[in-house]
């Protein structure tokens, strides 16, 4: 009897081995075939030997070869974990970054006669499948493998910045790494003020749904109401602030040949305003989702309009101060600001180069600013301390809207499940620049990451962290 069980035991296990290997091994067709050429070229690193692959193979990418070679270099190149859908022709497979935990979804289709060249490509990041969830570690696990991670991504020259890990409220892991200044050989430390790109859409968020909670402003009011004067009337007479929070207003970007022409010249939110306010709405407002860095910039315009104050002023009174964040802000680049980091971008060049150049005259209600690690989890802990929002407004800030991607953007703020633990915040990044803030109410846990390098070398970080955070 014992031996009978033994033995079915050991043939459920053979079972299992052989779909485990028949599902990460590429099938013999020839969009497998071209699959599994693809990923071995670009995982080689080689740029010349990835032209001379993309010339027999796809001639319609060799213009994209510098893309395809960055984004080598951002992820380490890619490992098949699943073969999701297979035909002759087309073949959809899941990958995993080698240098993080990011999971991708790679659709590749061939022409069906021979040679069987590649007419469409694309590499998609996606949640990490349940089926390959991490496990959850204990708190001195998930340091010491932390650290250990970190050290590899400063060794490989993929991470400069601080790290701040906390559980309610008492920081457990307070670490920084790397140089604020490479010429100064200035240490980074957790005094260091980072530029944080987008996370300054959180302060806006709350901003917004203050004055809503005195009653000084409707999110269910159209910009018009609040911006009398706005030159576009479809963006005027249908947008309304929710939707600027939630971007789905078809507001657009800020981004682009006007930015750049005009980059240093745009000091103020009503600059921004009058460059981009003739542009209609990119779509029937409400009607889908799309990032907007214009639609923040109004949501700051309206802030100054309802409160009187600048937007500048505002914040600092009433999120910066009452949060205890002293080291935080969006000074104009032409002012000298203590322990502020200098940014290092590759974005275009195979060395690391200051990224003044693509910098504006200061941060904005979209974004740009600077802070701390340790501002960040003050933050973090006035919001769910109701210092900056009564209990109902802070659900209705950070809790994810319907017609949003996966339901998980709120007002300013992503609102996630990761490995089975809701955690809400937002990132930022920009060349020379990256940040990210994880809030994960259920364990107790705040995550801030802050980097003086490109994308993705905090988020790396902070996505590897609460992967594994202690369930409780």
């Amino acid at each position: 009897m014992r031996f009978s069980k033994l033995a079915s035991t050991l043939l459920v296990f053979l079972a299992l081995t052989i779909i485990c290997v028949a599902q990460t091994q590429f099938p013999g067709t020839a969009a497998g075939h071209q699959c599994a050429a693809w990923l071995a070229s670009f995982n080689r690193g080689d740029s010349d030997a990835h032209r001379e692959f993309l010339e027999k193979n796809s001639p319609a990418r060799l213009s994209s070869l510098d893309r395809e070679m960055a984004f080598r270099r951002m992820t380490g190149g890619f490992d098949l974990k699943k073969i999701e859908d297979s035909t002759e022709t087309k073949i959809v497979v899941l990958v995993q970054e080698r240098s993080s935990d990011q999971f991708g979804r790679l659709t590749l289709e061939v022409k069906p006669e021979e040679p069987h060249q590649i007419v469409n490509l694309e590499v998609r990041a996606i949640p990490r499948p349940a089926e390959f969830a991490l496990s959850h570690l204990s708190q001195s696990e998930l340091i010491a493998s932390t650290r250990k991670n970190i050290e590899a991504e400063v060794t490989a020259d993929q991470f400069s910045g601080a790290v701040l890990v906390a559980k309610d409220g008492k920081p457990v892991l307070t670490e920084a790494y790397g140089l604020a200044d490479r010429e100064q050989k200035t240490p980074n430390t957790l005094k260091t003020r980072f530029r944080i790109g987008s996370m300054n859409k959180m302060f806006t968020a709350v901003a917004t749904l203050q004055l809503a909670q005195a009653q000084k402003l409707d999110m269910k009011e159209t910009v018009g109401k609040y911006l009398p004067d706005y030159p576009n009337k479809d963006v005027a007479n249908k947008v309304t602030i929710q939707q600027l929070l939630t971007h789905t207003g078809g507001t657009g970007d800020i981004f682009g040949p006007d930015f750049e022409a005009h980059r240093l010249e745009l000091r103020t939110l009503g600059d921004y305003v009058k460059l981009y306010g003739n542009r209609a709405p990119k779509f029937e407002p409400g009607s889908r989702w799309e990032y907007s860095n214009y639609g923040f910039i109004l949501l700051g315009a309206i802030i100054e309009q309802v409160s009187g104050q600048s937007y500048y002023d505002y914040v600092r009174e009433h999120i910066y101060a009452p949060a205890g964040m002293t080291s935080s802000g969006s000074e104009p680049e032409e002012k000298a600001v203590t322990d502020r980091s200098v940014g290092y971008t590759k974005m275009d060049s195979t060395d690391w180069k200051a990224n003044i150049d693509t910098l504006p005259y200061r941060g904005t209600s979209a974004g740009g600013g600077y802070s701390t690690v340790e501002d960040l989890a003050r933050f973090a802990e006035a919001l769910k301390d109701h210092k900056l929002l009564d209990a109902l407004y802070t659900e209705m800030l950070t809790t994810g809207k319907p017609g949003t991607p996966q339901n998980s953007y709120a007002f300013g703020f992503e609102d996630r499940m990761i490995n089975g633990m809701r955690c809400y915040g937002h990132g930022g990044g920009a060349p020379g620049m990256n940040g990210d803030l994880k809030i994960c109410p259920q364990s107790g846990y705040v995550v801030a990451v802050l980097a003086n390098m490109d994308p993705p070398a905090a988020t790396r970080v902070s996505d590897f962290i609460t992967n594994r955070l202690p369930e409780k």
